[in-house]
């Protein structure tokens, strides 16, 4: 029979075992708290755990960006910690980066191929991995993995940005960039952003919107209008015009003319040669589209309704980008009001966008009335006008109570057409 254990000892055992357990939760609360403090002070959370491979790569990465920086010392850190973390992607790609600074080139591209075997997505490698191909002229395998990296990090958009001109004036970059739009990547509404603020980029900008239109994958409207309002910004008004046309569905076309959709259709592409609605808060803008033949002429709400709610009204709220050459034109207007109270005009305007002058201003009347039929006769000089711009404004030029608009305007067509001189 076994002898039970003296007291002293089950002391000894008792406190043997709350000593461990007290080390385990100290371990686990040091390791807990390095966790939290490894990327704002990742010094202090390596102390609480020398074996933290985040913090530590945090922290060298952080000496890498000073200038000072002891690219020795750095690598010794980091192929130390590698001794403990033989598969972290990012430590060959630091140790790399380290070796690339240094001048070892060759060594430096080892390393960022083996982060790259271990994690396709490692970002630092990645990065290097673009500028050798693109150095080395391979723009279609730069292209495949810049869709790579920008699927992991989107964020990274901005650093690519600049190299996109160079990549889209090579025949094999443009045909590797097209591929990746036609697969939809998820950056391509990006790109489009980014080319249409770029004047040397229009011009790539606008064949990828062409030859997208031949694919299972067109341009979506976004894309459209950000590379026509960069023609714009450049004053380049006849591809933008163009490249609007060509964007148009069988049904968009049916709606043309010198106003594109004068009836009002609910539909909004935010394309500049189409309707834009401005966001002002005195006021409330739909659109219904205009009566079909057979409806009912007493329906006064089809159309552009707006709505005033009795506050102040300045500036512009409703516009389009129209191209009307030299000549002679008359605007119509169907209109019905319901109690429209005016303080200070409320008309459209046809301005000449550039150089920026007024051509016509067609005034609104106020009160109630059904389906008023309006005109205004007007011409567009010789002098060089290549654009103008329709808008919907007030005539108030400061934001006062005394002048509140009230009423519901509701305009069913508009319509510019050409008259013989």
């Amino acid at each position: 029979m076994t002898e039970q254990a003296s007291p002293l000892m089950q002391n000894l055992l008792r406190s043997s075992v709350w000593f461990v357990a007290s080390v385990l939760v100290l371990m686990a609360s040091s390791i807990g708290l390095s966790r939290l403090l490894e990327e704002e002070t990742p010094s202090v959370s390596l102390a609480l755990d020398p074996l933290n491979a985040d913090a530590l790569i945090d922290e060298i990465a952080g000496e890498l960006n000073e200038t000072s920086a002891d690219l020795g010392a750095l690598a010794a850190k980091a192929k130390n910690a590698l001794r403990f973390n033989v598969a972290d992607a990012r430590l060959y790609s630091l140790i790399g980066e380290i070796r690339y600074r240094q001048g070892e080139q060759a060594q430096a591209f080892e390393l960022f191929d083996q982060a790259r075997k271990l994690s396709k997505t490692e970002i630092h490698a990645l990065q290097r991995s673009i500028d050798r191909s693109i150095a080395a002229g391979d723009l279609a395998r730069a292209v495949g993995e810049i869709d790579t990296l920008l699927r992991r990090w989107p964020d990274q958009f901005s650093a690519i940005a600049p190299g996109w001109p160079a990549i889209l004036s090579n025949s094999d970059g443009y045909q590797a960039v097209l591929a990746a739009l036609e697969a939809e990547a998820p950056w391509r509404g990006k790109l489009f952003l980014a080319l249409g603020q770029n004047p040397q980029s229009l011009g790539p900008a606008n064949q990828l919107l062409l030859d997208l239109g031949r694919t299972d994958a067109p341009p979506k409207s976004s894309e459209l209008s950000a590379v026509i309002t960069g023609y714009i910004k450049q004053k380049d008004y006849g591809p933008a015009y163009r490249l609007f046309l060509f964007s148009l569905s069988d049904r968009e076309r049916k709606l043309g003319g010198y106003i594109f959709n004068g009836g009002f259709e609910p539909l909004f592409s935010g394309k500049p040669f189409d309707w834009v609605i401005h966001d002002r808060s005195g006021l409330e803008i739909t659109f219904a589209g205009s009566q079909g033949a057979g409806e009912s002429e007493s329906d006064s709400n089809s159309g552009a309704t707006v709505r005033f709610l009795n506050t102040p009204v300045k500036n512009a709220a409703l516009q389009q980008y129209v191209e009307l050459p030299p000549g002679s034109y008359r605007m119509s207007m169907t209109v019905s009001a319901t109690n429209l109270k005016l303080p200070k005009q409320l008309f459209w305007s046809v301005r000449c966008a550039d150089p920026s002058s007024e051509i016509a201003r067609f005034n609104i009347p106020e009160g109630t009335f059904n389906r008023r039929s309006l005109g205004l006769d007007f011409i567009v000089g010789p002098a060089a006008c290549p654009i103008q711009l329709l808008r919907l404004e007030t005539a108030a030029i400061a934001e006062s109570w005394r002048f509140r608009y009230v009423g519901t305007l509701v305009m069913h067509r508009l319509s510019i057409e050409r008259v013989s001189s």
